[in-house]
């Protein structure tokens, strides 16, 4: 590996940072525009999109068990579930019982992004998955804080409404020392830092699908 982890790190997460207008919903609900239907949509697409990641994150940790990559990954499917918990009470106050989350039909353009995530787990160079994830967490936790923003400012969302956003907008830095210890354990060469840009690459746009699809999608979502 011929530049230090971290450089390589804060390259990555740079090159790959969305514009400010690509994502059409985050700014809706910062600015309070955003309908309360919309919000009970990316609550129950976020019920699925966690579910099938957790699930995901696992089979890399076992992939990698035994080395840092696999305590990495497995830390990474701990946050899964603490934020599933923490994902009902933004639910509820959308209106949602558990029931009617579950309910809810999966919109393509956000299952998108777990789909991929699914094959990384079975296909993806762990390094090349270690830096597409740390550049997509710095993207959703930028929008976390903007969506955790507009909830409190404009919809009279409480603390409790609003910690599946603050758990994710919270800067992380054990993760990124472990990112850090992953990357030099494995030490990627130059054909496998590609290869994580490419990954990096699609989970952008498969984030920016998911946000947008909601901004598009239509008020009242059936159930199944």
């Amino acid at each position: 590996m011929s530049r230090r982890p971290r450089q390589v790190l804060e390259d990555v997460r740079r090159e790959l940072a969305p514009g400010e207008r690509e994502n059409r919903l985050v700014p809706a609900i910062a600015a309070g525009t955003a309908p309360l239907t919309v919000l009970s949509e990316l609550a129950a697409q976020q019920h699925r999109i966690i579910t099938s990641d957790r699930r995901s994150l696992l089979v890399l940790a076992a992939r990698c068990a035994d080395g840092p990559a696999g305590e990495y990954f497995a830390g990474l499917a701990d946050g899964e579930s603490r934020a599933l918990e923490l994902l009902d009470a933004f639910a509820a106050r959308c209106g949602l019982a558990p029931r009617e989350t579950a309910a809810r039909r999966p919109l393509p353009g956000c299952q998108a992004y777990p789909a991929y995530v699914a094959w990384l787990a079975l296909n993806g160079d762990p390094a090349g998955v270690v830096l597409a994830f740390t550049a997509n967490f710095a993207a959703w936790g930028g929008y976390c804080a903007a969506v955790s923003t507009g909830l409190r400012r404009h919809y009279g969302f409480g603390d409790a409404d609003c910690a599946f956003f603050d758990f994710f907008a919270r800067p992380d830095p054990a993760s990124e020392e472990s990112a850090v210890a992953v990357l030099e354990s494995l030490a990627p060469d130059g054909e496998r830092i590609s290869a994580g840009r490419g990954y990096g690459q699609l989970l952008q746009a498969y984030e920016l699908m998911f946000w947008n699809t909601l901004a598009d999608a239509p008020a009242g979502r059936q159930k199944r």
